[in-house]
């Protein structure tokens, strides 16, 4: 893996709310924005665009 790049989500408040952050250099990468040295997910790179593109196309529903 490369140097990790943790970006949150611009939809996402500051308020220590439920939020999550993903490592723009290594796509797949998810961590919890509250516990940054915590543990983190990994994803293939296929099973994320996926999951992306369902995320774009609403496919999960409405928040």
């Amino acid at each position: 893996m490369t140097q990790a790049r943790w970006r949150k989500s611009s939809y996402s408040n500051n308020d220590g709310g439920e939020c999550i952050e993903v490592d723009d250099a290594n796509p797949g990468r998810v961590r919890d924005s509250k516990d940054p040295d915590g543990p983190h997910l990994c994803f293939t790179p296929v099973a994320w665009h996926v999951f992306v593109a369902g995320v774009l196309a609403s496919d999960f529903g409405s928040v």
